[in-house]
């Protein structure tokens, strides 16, 4: 069976680990704790191809523990009682290390399960998740566990990597001479999504469908490198952290008026085939972000989703970055926003009382006699179309829920209303 490029040449020692210097960087905190050999319980949180796996291994190696490994795609509490039922002999008498990768697929009964022991240190745990683990890991789990996040590999980190495996690969073929033409190895590190995994792969693949020399030898060429990568890897998945993350960046560069940033996060959106997202947040936008100081662009972005809709991929692309320009260079207010949240926070947190007698419903037989409706002002009878009365509850009849926002429209809008009232008053 074949093994994979990236799992022969999976590094043993730490200094042979590309990336993640901010937490493996000589001084730092899980470096020190890996050197010291006193490992607590630890999750490994981040995308795939990152060196999870490897540093488990690495810290399992230097433990003198007995080391377990579960994928919790497959395994059971089942599975975990058989390593518990070892606990007692003599193979595990230093403590297990139970690796345990994508603990996210584990529900909180089979969470549970490891509780007790990795309380009492007698299983130690190192969990990977490619999931953020304070919204898929047992909240007793994470209070026993240092979170560690594992970030996409730089693509310089990726390079060295590919060094390293040429010089594997020339030696398991016989000292075949491997050369990678000039940009090859950046390529396949930047279209590699920060992923060493899918880099080393795609490297092997190029090298076992060259063609040798007269001399036996390798070339790998752009074009070689091009042909096996096709596309660049993206981290996306719909349902994970970066479908939230980029949907984030993606709305915060609309509301930071960055027309450049937005575009590159609907690219990604959009090239993940993601067009009901990119259109949802581009409806939410136009009202939370833009709002009263352009309320017309509501109407103009709903035609836009509507025409991207009707279009669809990779049409629908040209509506979209119409609204998202549109969205990002026009003057921003979140007065609507918080009218409501203030609006509801008063729902949610006090009694507020009845709705005043002169607003209730009068239309229908014996509505008089309840007293609903009298005393009630109509506007339209009024100079103006506007009459001073109480509208709100007795209970909170002074709250103030709008207050404008300042740009030239919702000014504009203050300014009338203050001179009809005043005039009013």
């Amino acid at each position: 069976m074949h093994t994979p490029l990236a799992d022969r040449i999976r590094p043993s020692a730490l200094d042979e680990v590309v990336g993640q210097g901010h937490i493996l960087g000589k001084g730092q905190i899980l470096y020190n704790l890996i050197k010291s050999g006193n490992i607590p319980n630890l999750i490994f949180y981040g995308p795939s191809g990152t060196g999870k796996t490897t540093i488990a291994n690495i810290i399992a190696a230097g433990t003198g523990k007995k080391l377990y490994k579960l994928n919790a795609t497959t395994a059971s509490v089942g599975d975990i009682r058989s390593i518990v039922g070892e606990l007692d002999s003599l193979t595990t008498m230093n403590g297990v290390l139970l690796y345990l990768d994508e603990i996210q697929n584990f529900n909180k009964k089979q969470q549970q399960s490891l509780l007790e022991f990795i309380e009492n240190g007698r299983i130690t745990l190192i969990a990977s998740t490619t999931e953020n683990p304070y919204f898929y890991i047992y909240n007793a789990i994470l209070s026993r566990a240092n979170v560690f996040e594992f970030k996409p590999v730089e693509a310089p980190d990726i390079v060295r990597a590919l060094g390293r495996a040429v010089v594997m690969l020339s030696a398991e073929m016989g000292g075949v001479r491997i050369t990678l033409a000039d940009g090859v190895p950046d390529h396949l590190a930047r279209v590699s999504g920060g992923d060493v995994r899918k880099a080393l792969n795609s490297l092997e693949l190029c090298v076992m469908a060259a063609t040798p020399d007269k001399n036996g030898n390798l070339s790998v060429s752009l074009q070689d490198a091009g042909a096996a990568t096709q596309r660049k890897a993206m981290r996306y998945d719909r349902d994970g952290d970066s479908h939230y993350d980029i949907l984030s960046a993606f709305q915060k560069s609309v509301r930071g008026s960055d027309p450049d940033a937005a575009l590159h996060y609907l690219a990604r959106l959009l090239s993940a085939g993601d067009l009901i997202s990119a259109c949802r947040r581009l409806m939410v936008m136009a009202a939370e972000d833009v709002g009263l100081a352009y309320p017309q662009a509501v109407s103009i972005v709903k035609s836009c989703v509507d025409c991207a809709l009707q279009l669809g991929l990779p049409e629908a692309q040209i509506p979209l970055a119409q609204a998202v320009i549109l969205l990002s260079c026009a003057p921003k207010s979140n007065s609507a926003v918080c009218a409501i949240n203030a609006a509801m926070r008063d729902i949610e947190m006090m009694d507020t009382g009845d709705i005043p007698a002169h607003l209730k419903d009068a239309h229908y037989s014996g509505a008089k006699s309840l007293g609903r409706g009298q005393g009630y002002k109509y506007p339209h009878d009024f100079e103006g179309n506007y009459v001073a009365q109480q509208y709100l509850p007795d209970n909170i009849k002074d709250a103030v829920y709008y207050r404008h926002g300042d740009n030239k429209n919702e000014n504009a809008l203050a300014a009338y209303w203050e001179a009809i009232k005043h005039k009013k008053s």
